[in-house]
């Protein structure tokens, strides 16, 4: 597992030649992280209208026989405290004990972000109960409690503050795409025909909705040790106005090479085809912690997004001097700048990045490049509404899925 990559490193300075770490599939599924061992108790205090008035959740977290998460190390109990959910909770508590076992190292996912798919679960999985006691349809549970548009910012009672969202339209554009109300008629209908006998088929329903915590980055909630969770980017743009960009993250499959290309070639105009992406080279690359939690985009992305505006601002001064106006006279479209009012005059960033080389402005520094480090304000606040139809045979428990819906805000 994790240990073998460090004795690994350590063999191969003590021995002074290369020692590679191997493990089977059985061993790495042995001895590897597992993801989160959670035994999670929830209790809601609610009015007999549904209005939930108070949230109370503890949970023991099995850390196995050592805890093997870089867990943000200023918030003690993870990011589960997003288990307030997508609901005005006027109050809440919760408990995280973490146990340590005979188990391999715990803490990390083979595959989703920090504790929040067990928050969800959680919150989710209680409001259901709540609809049932209650006897109230679990979508109007939700849509009862939901955070409305007008309260974000939203300052939760755990502490965090939801930057936007609209859950309520989230929610009624997934009930309306699948026909919601007409698919519980039919459920009614079945019940009370499989109560006479007339089937053997049940049909199920699953309403879900989810706010995420995502986005590790800025340095007031997050540090692995003390070291801010921030990023940083570097792009520089060649005299033949191709580009290459380093970042400190890694892609593990998400195609980063394609998304960061894009935002530069968003910003500055350059063909995609064009920008080199060199990621993961911790020779070169720029400061950064790296992938996991959903943070690339958010965190990186924005550095991104924030280097290529100043090669931009850079290469409008160059603009400038080249069609002999004000910087303030041109207007940026596409892939390079003009002057307004007059759109034949105008120069190419592929015609700006020669210049920058062979003839910048008399004061200007030449070159085209530019290194940004971005500390998010906050973290990131997505969310989705999930409805799930099933068909079940009473008899031979198989089930069929009917039908399933899903709703992301990519945020």
């Amino acid at each position: 597992g994790l240990p073998g990559y460090i004795c690994a490193i350590v063999a191969s300075i003590v021995t002074g030649v290369p020692v590679k770490w191997v493990e089977d599939r059985m061993e790495n599924l042995s001895t590897t992280s597992f993801a989160r061992d959670y035994h999670m108790t929830a209790e809601i205090a609610a009015k007999n209208d549904g209005t939930v008035t108070g949230l109370k959740v503890h949970v023991l977290a099995d850390h196995g026989g050592f805890d093997a998460c870089a867990d943000p190390s200023k918030w003690p109990a993870g990011f589960f405290n997003i288990v307030t959910g997508s609901y005005d909770f006027p109050a809440a508590h919760l408990a995280v004990d973490g146990v340590y076992t005979n188990k391999a190292p715990g803490g990390v996912a083979y595959r989703c972000s920090f504790r929040v798919t067990e928050a969800a679960y959680c919150i989710e999985r209680a409001m259901d109960i709540l609809a049932q006691k209650l006897d109230m349809d679990p979508a109007d549970l939700r849509m009862k409690n939901f955070v409305k548009p007008e309260q974000f910012p939203y300052h939760s009672a755990l502490g965090w503050e939801y930057d936007s969202g609209d859950y309520h339209t989230a929610m009624q554009k997934a009930m309306d795409t699948i026909g919601y109300r007409e698919l519980r008629a039919e459920q009614k209908a079945k019940q009370e025909a499989f109560k006479r006998g007339e089937t053997r088929e049940i049909m199920g329903i699953g309403v879900s909705f989810f706010t995420e915590i995502v986005g590790a980055g800025p340095s007031k909630n997050c540090d692995i040790l003390g070291v801010a969770m921030f990023d940083s980017a570097e792009i520089r743009v060649h005299p033949t106005g191709s580009v290459i960009s380093r970042m400190g993250t890694k892609s593990q499959g998400q195609g980063h090479e394609t998304t960061w290309a894009q935002i530069i070639a968003t910003e500055i105009g350059i063909p995609a085809a064009d920008i080199m992406v060199e990621e993961g080279n911790t020779d070169t690359a720029p400061y950064g912690l790296g992938t996991y939690g959903s943070r690339s985009t958010p965190v990186a992305g924005a550095a991104i997004a924030l280097a290529s505006r100043k090669i931009r601002n850079k290469a409008q001064m160059i603009a400038a001097h080249m069609l002999e106006v004000s910087e303030y006279d041109l207007e940026w479209d596409v892939d390079g700048f003009q002057v307004k009012g007059n759109p034949q005059a105008r120069k190419s960033m592929k015609e700006i990045a020669w210049a920058a080389y062979h003839a910048p402005p008399p004061g200007i520094e030449p070159g085209l490049e530019a290194v940004s480090y971005y500390d998010p304000p906050n973290m990131t606040y997505p969310f989705g509404a999930y409805l799930c139809v099933m068909d079940i045979d009473v008899d031979t428990g198989v089930a069929k899925i009917r039908r399933f819906y899903a709703l992301d805000d990519c945020e």
